[in-house]
């Protein structure tokens, strides 16, 4: 298995509108244990095809306190969604270090298949709905910080952008010592 590359906040690859899965083959299962190995290895309780550049309709969950019990949604469908609604403390793999509250559906039910291709349903509440929604948005090229006040959202791209800069000049800091031992 295999670390991917999560792509980072304001990556314009995060605003790519994934595309159905169509093949149910080794491809995607090896797919869904690399993306299964790096969520966990993040750690997160939920990732997007699309956040590693792969923009097909994907997603694996795992809201559970021991990180044993891996969903994985393939075309999935938020076919309803309660009226009721919750301000959640959100987050995301993409966007490190940043956390705000985003209005949800307090419960949904989602349409998916399996990574055998087989269909199934699921009602969901609490943080596993919120993580649907999350995730499920993220196929759509939607990132949560998307639905913050533009002020926040322009905030944090100056300190993802921050962020980015440090980090490569601290990777090209660490290749020229190397080059030089």
């Amino acid at each position: 298995m295999t670390i991917l590359t999560i792509l980072r906040y304001p990556d314009k690859r995060l605003h790519k509108i994934a595309k159905p899965v169509t093949q149910f083959d080794d491809r995607l299962k090896q797919l869904v244990a690399d993306m299964a190995e790096t969520m966990y290895d993040a750690p997160g309780v939920g990732l997007a095809a699309s956040q590693v550049d792969e923009h097909i309709q994907l997603v694996v969950i795992d809201v559970s306190e021991v990180q044993n019990q891996l969903q994985v949604f393939i075309n999935p469908e938020i076919v309803w969604a309660s009226d009721e609604k919750i301000v959640w403390d959100e987050g995301c793999l993409s966007v490190p270090g940043i956390y705000d509250g985003v209005e949800r559906s307090t419960e949904v039910v989602v349409r998916a298949l399996d990574v055998d291709g087989k269909p199934f349903e699921l009602k969901a509440d609490g943080l596993l709905a919120i993580c649907i929604q999350h995730e499920l948005d993220h196929l759509k090229g939607i990132v949560f910080v998307e639905y913050l006040s533009p002020l926040k959202r322009n905030r944090i791209k100056t300190r993802m952008l921050k962020e980015e800069r440090e980090l490569e000049r601290a990777s090209k800091s660490s290749a020229a010592r190397r080059g030089r031992a």
